[in-house]
């Protein structure tokens, strides 16, 4: 029986493609927006997830996420230093400033300050130089895409002179960073170059990172520097969704792609549901011949299961592999904007019950008239 539902199927090539179509295409709309989607809300965390080696972010108590800087004074790192199970705490510094290349050019950029000593939450992957480098006088560390952002077309090599708040600045390295949610370059110092660079302020401690002792629990922990000190302290989890909750409930980002998979879903389904009840309307001779042969409603309906199954994962691996295939194109062609998106495997997961449900209604739709049908037609 599966066979000949599949010669019913493809019998009419058109409406079998048009059916597949329309599945991919509903695949397609719902894996490449929640794919962006995910990629933008990761992008307003991009300095949270590039530091790893601390266990503890500690901040102002009104601090709202990693871009609402409150600065703090010096004497708060003492304090977090002297809570009982903290290994070790440093200093963080993060600032918005206006670079400054030598053919004038001026854009915004992100500069973090790094523990002189310690360096941690220098960048991860380094393209050319080394982190001691950023011990140079005027040296800092840029990333590659904003180096591309400032050297357009040119060799991407280090010695390239920068200006920030009227002081020079020098690229002793070319790191790659998780690319930040503004598309401004990231640009890494030690901190007490970093204070050269940015405007004068009476507080510049952004952030604290600390290390938890071995064996202390971070939640314990993070609760205990809160007490002591009046500020937050949040261990990488909580911050990383802290943030991500703040774009969440403050900005149209979640709704804005939440209407356009929405309406991948709704037209997916309607192409699909559509063509597969016409697709039905014109075999109805055809089930009324295999009622009439004594075949049963339960062996119509997984006949019609089967083809619908059928197009379902013919329809889902074709829309799944096209929007994979679109990230991988962004990716190879070098566009800063999408860089570093992907498919999630649950966003494949979401894709993959909205297919079901897509392929469920179209069956519903054809069930009933399978269902009432008389055999008698045949004979008409």
């Amino acid at each position: 029986m599966n066979w000949l539902a599949w010669k019913m199927l493809t019998g009419d090539r058109t409406k079998y493609f048009g059916i597949v179509f329309g599945v991919a295409f509903g695949t397609l709309l719902i894996a490449q927006q929640s794919s962006i989607f995910v990629g933008l809300m990761r992008r307003t965390s991009s300095q949270i997830i590039d530091i790893t080696s601390a266990d503890i972010w500690v901040m102002d108590q009104r601090q709202r996420n990693v871009d609402d800087i409150r600065p703090m004074p010096e004497s708060r790192l003492h304090r977090v230093r002297g809570v009982a199970g903290v290994e070790w705490a440093v200093r963080l510094s993060k600032s918005m400033v206006r670079v400054r290349t030598l053919n004038g050019d001026f854009t915004q950029g992100i500069l973090v300050g790094l523990d002189d000593a310690s360096f941690t939450g220098a960048p991860g992957e380094m393209l050319q130089g080394q982190h001691i480098d950023l011990r140079r006088p005027d040296g800092v560390i840029l990333d590659i895409d904003g180096y591309r952002q400032l050297f357009p077309g040119e060799p991407v090599t280090v010695g390239r002179v920068l200006d920030m708040n009227d002081r020079r600045a020098v690229v002793v390295g070319i790191c790659r960073v998780t690319p930040p949610f503004q598309t401004f370059p990231v640009i890494y110092t030690r901190y007490s170059q970093a204070l050269q660079f940015m405007p004068r302020e009476r507080n510049t401690l952004s952030f604290i990172l600390a290390r938890a002792s071995s064996g202390q629990d971070l939640q314990v922990l993070g609760k205990r520097i809160s007490q002591q000190t009046g500020l937050k302290a949040m261990t990488w989890d909580e911050f990383f969704w802290l943030n991500i909750g703040y774009y969440i409930d403050n900005t149209g980002i979640p709704v804005n792609f939440g209407i356009t998979v929405m309406l991948g879903f709704i037209v997916g389904g309607a192409i699909a549901g559509q063509t597969f009840y016409l697709f039905t309307l014109e075999n109805l001779k055809q089930f009324g011949s295999l009622k009439a042969m004594g075949v049963t409603n339960l062996r119509l309906i997984g006949m019609i299961l089967f083809q619908a199954t059928i197009v379902g994962v013919m329809g889902y691996g074709i829309g799944l592999g096209a929007s994979a295939g679109f990230f991988e194109l962004m990716e190879s062609s070098g566009q800063a904007d999408l860089r570093g998106m992907w498919v999630p495997w649950q966003v494949a997961a979401i894709a993959a019950v909205a297919v079901g449900l897509i392929v469920v209604i179209s069956s519903l739709l054809s069930l009933h008239r399978v269902l009432v049908l008389e055999p008698a037609v045949v004979f008409k």
